[in-house]
């Protein structure tokens, strides 16, 4: 019987996971197929019901669902609990159990993609959503100083310090519309990561940077958890200001490779993945 593995998200097209996912069952041999599927919010509850099927092996989870698939399974481990969301599903005979994988894949990502020591260092979080709340919580166990969060909407900033942080001595949340503020922290920090949309192909601003480029320093590492393109606006303009860059597709990979082996119990064929990915974004840019 071949089971399934699906991506749960609205939209999922741009996804570039099934490609490097199908690449690491195949490797195995495994009689498994992983499948995208475009769920909108009032269909996730009874899509996550069928998970529970001993035809299906579990699920990641993209936007918008990170957040609100976290009531629909039966258990969720310690980090997604810390994080409140959840990206990967185990179908555990009939008993869903929820992961975040992008905590240890994004400080993965660090470690093995980049130069940068992130004990001590000053850090600017751009977004408060799922990822953020991921990409904090491994900053936050490496061992980063300060972490300073932009976001559009203030009140989702000022939250999401205060559940991670709410002592406040190592998180803060200051208004995007503290322009001056804003310019002096984006121009100190040691590393700046982008965990809206905002660039996205075929996303609502993929022309756009959450950052304007004059303000980027050439010290500091910017990390675009957007892979697709793998070169957005943000990315090119860190590389023209020579600032030192980490793309998404890294994330993506290492998160993934975490993710897969939850579910199959087996080694993921991490280069081969890379090689995969590469390639569906490159196609996508040609």
């Amino acid at each position: 019987m071949i089971k399934t593995i699906f991506l749960l998200g609205h939209p999922v097209g741009h996804s570039i996971s099934p490609i490097f996912q199908q690449v690491a069952l195949d490797y195995h041999n495994l009689p498994m197929v992983y499948k995208p599927i475009d769920v909108f919010p009032d269909k996730l509850e009874e899509t996550i019901d069928l998970l529970r099927h001993e035809d299906f092996v579990g699920a990641n989870v993209t936007v918008p669902h990170k957040e609100t698939v976290f009531d629909l399974l039966d258990e969720v481990d310690d980090i997604a609990k810390v994080v409140g969301a959840v990206n990967t599903i185990e179908n555990q005979s009939g008993k869903l159990i929820g992961h975040n994988t992008d905590v240890d894949g994004f400080i993965m990502s660090l470690e093995k993609n980049s130069t940068l020591n992130p004990v001590g260092k000053m850090c600017v979080v751009i977004g408060a959503g799922g990822s953020a709340r991921a990409v904090i919580t491994g900053l936050l166990r490496v061992g980063v100083a300060h972490i300073i969060i932009f976001n559009r909407t203030f009140s989702r900033a000022a939250n999401l310090a205060n559940s991670l942080n709410p002592e406040g001595n190592k998180i803060q949340a200051i208004d995007m519309q503290e322009i001056d503020l804003f310019k002096r922290f984006v121009e100190e920090a040691d590393l700046i990561v982008n965990c809206t949309s905002i660039g996205m192909k075929g996303g609502p601003d993929p022309e756009e940077t959450p950052v304007p480029v004059d303000i980027i320093s050439a010290k500091s590492l910017i990390t675009d958890l957007v892979y697709n393109p793998e070169q957005t606006p943000l990315i090119k303009g860190a590389n023209k200001v020579g600032a030192n860059v980490l793309t998404g597709l890294s994330m993506l990979v290492y998160q993934g490779a975490i993710s897969f082996e939850i579910w199959t119990g087996k080694n993921a064929p991490v280069d081969q993945m890379f090689v995969a990915a590469q390639s569906a974004i490159n196609k996508q840019v040609g």
